[in-house]
């Protein structure tokens, strides 16, 4: 089982990977199917300009030979042409859970500057309802005023986020993913949250066996300035 969800993880990268065109400024997520889409990426020697969503994937792309820039500050682009990046889960609505690897808040970050977002994913990630855990990001200021507000909290051991901030996870039970990104994002103290909406994601591939599947969820054309 683990080597096939490797494969349909690869399948789904090396389609990812030919989604970007020469010229792009290109969004690089973070995790074990972006892995794959790194070297897939590298192969086709195009002319990018990558930012990337964590220190550990900025690293791997610069060994590859990608071009890296920084996307902080005023001086950073404004918009990126697409992001690619995995998700722990995927719902039938597209709503996705993600920050398994704790780089959620950049990782939205990045999509919100993103004309398209595509996530790549093994069959497993297809869920028929999203479930906890779903990854926080904390403010050390105030934390233990944060968890008492929240309730349903477990704080990873981890290290803080490059931007300082505690990684944690929602454990609480959900049905309505709307409802709960909405009470998560208005609690004081919570810094970004793993729930993407499905209005900041172009298209899902998935990995499916030895096929792929590409099942478009929302057009970024149509995108409102605040999705």
């Amino acid at each position: 089982m683990q080597l096939s969800n490797e494969n349909e993880k690869q399948l789904a990268a090396d389609t990812g990977a030919e989604l970007v065109q020469d010229g792009m400024y290109v969004g690089l997520g973070t995790g074990s199917t972006v892995a794959w889409l790194l070297p897939a990426l590298a192969a086709r020697r195009l002319e990018l300009s990558c930012v990337a969503s964590s220190p550990a994937t900025e690293q791997v792309a610069r060994k590859l030979g990608l071009r890296v820039e920084s996307f902080a500050g005023r001086g950073a682009p404004a918009q990126l042409d697409i992001v690619i990046d995995g998700a722990d889960q995927v719902a039938p609505s597209g709503w996705l859970v993600k920050g398994g690897g704790a780089a959620h808040t950049r990782e939205k970050a990045l999509v919100a500057a993103a004309e398209r977002f595509v996530v790549i994913v093994s069959s497993d990630k297809v869920v028929e309802r999203l479930r906890a855990p779903v990854p926080l990001e904390l403010l050390e200021f105030g934390l233990a005023a944060t968890l008492a507000r929240l309730q349903t909290v477990t704080l990873r051991d981890v290290p803080r986020s490059p931007d300082g901030g505690v990684i944690a996870d929602f454990t609480g039970p959900f049905d309505d993913p709307a409802e709960l990104a909405e009470r998560l994002s208005l609690t004081v103290g919570v810094v970004e949250h793993g729930l993407f909406p499905p209005e900041l994601v172009s298209e899902v591939v998935v990995g499916r066996g030895e096929k792929v599947e590409r099942i478009p969820v929302h057009d970024g054309a149509t995108r409102s300035p605040d999705s």
